[in-house]
């Protein structure tokens, strides 16, 4: 039985770093290429949720006594 491990999202940005060097090369057979381009959104979805769910879980923060608050950065404006 093979266990597939969770990609992290640093593995996953490594490997889709390491695709877009590829095909940017151009050398690359049209049938790997197209390999190569489904990987890479695979990868890229998969950074967009990771990263939507830190930020949902980011909106909120805990209080002392255990409650949840709603929590927002402020941007400064230049």
């Amino acid at each position: 039985m093979s266990e597939k491990k969770e990609v992290t999202f640093e593995e996953a940005m490594k490997d889709l770093e390491t695709i877009v060097e590829k095909l940017e090369e151009g050398d690359v057979p049209l049938e790997e290429a197209i390999s190569f381009y489904k990987e890479g959104m695979k990868l890229s979805k998969l950074c967009h949720d990771k990263l939507s769910h830190v930020e949902e879980e980011m909106e909120q923060i805990l209080k002392e006594n255990g409650e949840l608050e709603s929590f927002q950065v402020q941007e400064d404006e230049a």
